[in-house]
């Protein structure tokens, strides 16, 4: 029986478990990537691991969240990361250079190898054949270290993609297709595989956004073969010598498979306030729309540019529309300056944001209130634009840029015949803000610069032997880490001081939860279905860690979230009958007895106690061996430094 491609790249990596399906597996990491807003605490708990010097083939530390320098902060955060960087031997892409993910698919990602990243959309690399994964901060630290990271042996889907896209038709309708199909949760404890004739007629940027938006399916991670398309892309970025063809065998055998005919699909928008709230323009009508914002680390690449560019060309933004660009990195916005698409974005009156994250995060361009804004984005939940009330829409840079010409959303296909857009056979190749790391014979003269917001990691403790504490907050279905641990301009400075950000935690939902749940000392949080999907913000944890937060009980996790409340040390708990959600209310008194000790003997059923409502309730709680043991020890960061000594 043949191998999927996921299998072969997982199994060449292989370092701890084995090949069962839901079983968990440890593979070793040759690269990873950190960005701003996740990498100062990153680093902090790399620093407390103890580890002189990273043992990945490479890891790139990148400035593209939190540039906007409104106060000391963010810049304070950068410095202590690109010091960080230059003593334990990361490469630091400095601010200005661009998107992590856009940066990592031009000049470091290479098919076959195993990337994670402390960001949700790392699966981005997937577009050039590797098995990328996002991660929280302290897997991503343990990586750096020479640890092996940690996921269940997933599912593998087959998306079987026959024909060819039609004119104006873009690699985004392609995932939102599958979203649709799928939906946000569609993807947890699953890889999804794309195969088929229809592969080859989609250009390496495009693989990408269909990969990184794999993320909003709940995935582990997408990935595309590596091919004479991918040999090309590598080969005008000079680093054809990486190139590896990779490719899943005739008779390999997957767990799902969908079929996804190119030739077939429409333009598309994702609705508020989902990513898979997925209808067709024509399903949508006459929308009028208020602002327009291109880029993110979906669609920012030279060839969504050059698309935008020549749909602007000669026109002019809408009298009530703000259009917002922001090329996808330093090689993107070099190449547009130099063959003129620049000034005709400008001439069309574009606004040009610098190559960062930006409005994605909620980091500017925030629209007005009750606002229609139209993004080439990979999230439309709700508040993460920094406007409560924004009614955002995920289309394609086509719709984006014509819809922004019309005032009103748009079907790209009125535009008729479209040009024929060519891959460049040579990208600028400018790594000069890159820095490398000092020499290792160096690495002791490094100061690490620390600014007055770096605090260090919550403190953390051993498994109690029973938890008895109330109910501090109780939560619905979907509730995302934008929910849990918002970002935006006003919070994310705060990343890497977690007593401060943690004032912010669950606001969205309940803006006395924080100060509730402090003075509480230790409390339980109940939700629903999904919980915790969205960003790899392992802040989502840190601050409820922070607030006493003891347990978590809910319906079902996101991937990323669970793994990183059992690395804060707080106990993931499913409920084994759903209906039993409506048996706790915030305020109830809770008892889990004995739970230390039947966490250690393997048990995976255990009992709640609802002392207010006189009610016992059975929940799960699936700890592997070594999760387990993460959980006894307080968390990966106290199993780590156990594991070392």
């Amino acid at each position: 029986m043949g191998l999927t491609l996921t299998e072969k790249i997982l199994k060449a990596h292989l370092v701890d478990g084995e090949f069962v399906k839901g079983r968990e597996i440890g593979i070793r990491i040759d690269q990873t990537l950190t960005q701003d807003a996740t990498g100062t605490m990153a680093y902090l708990e790399f620093e407390a691991i103890g580890v002189p010097r990273v043992k990945t083939e490479r890891s790139v530390a990148y400035i593209d969240h939190n540039t906007l320098q409104s106060g000391f902060e963010n810049a304070d955060d950068h410095r202590f990361i690109g010091s960080v960087a230059k003593k334990h031997g990361i490469y630091f892409s400095r601010p200005g250079n661009g998107i992590c993910h856009q940066v990592h698919l031009e000049r470091f990602g290479i098919p076959g190898k195993t990337l994670i990243g402390s960001d949700s959309h790392t699966p981005t690399g997937g577009g050039i054949g590797m098995i990328a994964i996002g991660a929280g901060g302290l897997d991503v630290a343990v990586a750096m270290g020479g640890g092996a990271y940690y996921i269940t042996y997933p599912k593998i889907v087959k998306v079987n993609l026959t024909g060819k896209l039609s004119p104006w038709v873009a690699a985004k309708d392609v995932i939102l297709e599958v979203l649709r199909r799928l939906s946000v949760k569609g993807g947890v404890g699953k890889v999804i595989e794309y195969c088929g004739e229809g592969v080859k007629t989609l250009t390496v940027p495009e693989r990408a956004t269909i990969t990184n938006m794999g993320a909003e399916l709940g995935a582990t991670t997408s990935v595309f073969p590596s091919d004479e398309v991918t040999l090309e892309f590598l080969k005008a970025q000079d680093r054809a010598e990486v190139w590896t063809e990779l490719k899943a065998d005739e008779d390999a055998v997957y767990d799902e498979e969908v079929d996804i005919d190119l030739s077939k699909i429409v333009p598309m928008a994702a609705c508020p306030h989902s990513p898979d709230n997925v209808k067709t323009v024509e399903e949508i009508g006459k929308l009028k729309i208020d602002q327009v914002c291109i880029g993110s680390c979906t669609n920012s690449s030279f060839m969504d540019m050059m698309k935008v560019a020549y749909i602007l060309k000669g026109k002019t933004v809408h009298p009530d529309v703000s259009l917002a660009i922001a090329p996808g990195s330093k090689q993107v916005l070099n190449m547009i300056a130099q063959n003129g698409a620049l000034a005709t974005m400008i001439d069309a009156g574009a606004r040009i944001l610098e190559s960062a994250c930006g409005p994605c995060i909620g980091m500017g361009q925030s629209p007005n209130s009750k606002g229609v804004s139209l993004r080439t984005f990979n999230r439309n939940f709700e508040g993460r634009s920094g406007t409560k009330d924004g009614q955002i829409y995920l289309v394609s840079p086509e719709m984006a840029a014509l819809s922004a010409l019309t005032g009103y959303l748009t079907d790209p296909r009125e535009l008729g015949e479209m040009p024929v857009f060519e891959m460049p056979r040579q990208f600028v190749i400018n790594d000069n803000m890159v820095e490398p790391p000092a020499a290792e014979a160096d690495m002791d003269s490094v100061e690490v610069l620390r600014g007055p917001n770096i605090k260090p990691y919550p403190e953390t403790h051993p498994l109690v032997e029973s938890i008895e504490c109330p109910v501090s907050l109780k939560v619905g279905d979907n509730i995302t880490t934008d929910h849990i641990m918002p970002a935006g301009a006003k919070i994310l400075p705060l990343r890497s001081n977690i007593p401060a950000i943690s004032q912010h935690c669950f606001t969205v939902c309940d803006e006395d939860f924080p100060r509730r749940a402090k003075n509480l000392g230790k409390s339980i949080i109940v939700g629903g279905v999904n919980y915790g999907q969205g960003s790899s913000r392992e802040h989502a944890a840190l601050a409820p860690l922070y607030l006493g937060i003891k347990a978590v009980l809910v319906k079902s996790f996101a991937r990323i979230h669970r793994a990183n409340l059992i690395n804060a040390g707080i106990l993931p708990l499913t409920f084994v009958n759903e209906a039993d959600y409506d048996k706790i209310s915030q305020g109830d008194d809770l008892a889990i007895e004995n739970v230390r000790a039947d966490i250690a003997a393997g048990k995976t059923e255990l009992t709640v106690i609802n002392r207010t409502k006189g009610v016992e309730i059975p929940v799960l709680c699936e700890l592997t061996g070594r999760t387990k043991d993460i959980m006894l020890a307080g968390g990966l960061l106290d199993y780590t430094r156990e594991s070392l000594r």
